[in-house]
C-alpha cells in the first residue's frame, strides 16, 4: 500500500489591515466611552443610598472683596493717601464727576473722603498734583488729570507715588 504523506497545512492566518492614526483613536475613543459610562452606572449604584448635598446654584464669577491693609505710612498725609488708594479700589474709580450715581469717586472725590480735614484735603491734592507732574507736566489740576485717564491703573499708582512722597517728606 501506497503511503501518502501529508504535510500539515497551517490554516491560513487572517492578518489584521493596518490601521491609521483615525481609525486607532476613533477604536480607543469607543473603548474609553465605554468604560467611563460603565464607571458612572458604577458609582451611581454605589452612591445611591447616600442623600444628596443641595448643589449651590453658580450664575456668574464669585465677587471678591479686597481686604483692608495695614498702613505702611508713618506720616498722617501718606495714610490719607493710601485710604484714598483703598477706597478707589473699593468703592470705583470714576471721570466727570467727584462721585458717579453708582458710587464711585474720582481721585479728588476719595481723597477728600479719607481726610479728618479739609486743610488735609487740600494738601494731599497738592501733593497729588506735583507727584503727577512729575511725568505729566501739562496737568493744570488734579480732577481734568482724572478725567482725562481711561481706566483706574494710572490714577491708583498716582495715589501709592504721592503717599510714598508724602512719607518720604515725613509731611
Amino acid at each position: 500500500m501506497p503511503t501518502i504523506t501529508r504535510t500539515p497545512t497551517t490554516p491560513a492566518r487572517t492578518t489584521a489591515p493596518d490601521l491609521d492614526l483615525d481609525a486607532r483613536l476613533a477604536l480607543r475613543e469607543a473603548a474609553m466611552s465605554a468604560r467611563l459610562d460603565q464607571a458612572a452606572v458604577a458609582f451611581e449604584v454605589n452612591t445611591a443610598h447616600i442623600p444628596g448635598a443641595p448643589v449651590p446654584e453658580i450664575t456668574g464669577p464669585l465677587r471678591l472683596t479686597p481686604t483692608s491693609q495695614p498702613c505702611p505710612y508713618r506720616t498722617p498725609l501718606a495714610a490719607t493717601l493710601h485710604r484714598a488708594r483703598h477706597r478707589l479700589d473699593r468703592a470705583g474709580w470714576c471721570t466727570g464727576a467727584r462721585r458717579s450715581e453708582r458710587g464711585a469717586l474720582c481721585l479728588d472725590g476719595a481723597i477728600r473722603a479719607e481726610a479728618s480735614s479739609r486743610h488735609e484735603g487740600d494738601d494731599a491734592c497738592v501733593l497729588l498734583l506735583e507727584a503727577i507732574r512729575r511725568d505729566f507736566p501739562q496737568a493744570e489740576t488734579v480732577p481734568s488729570w482724572n478725567d482725562a485717564q481711561r481706566d483706574s491703573r494710572l490714577p491708583g499708582a498716582y495715589l501709592d507715588r504721592a503717599a510714598a512722597l508724602a512719607d518720604a517728606r515725613l509731611l
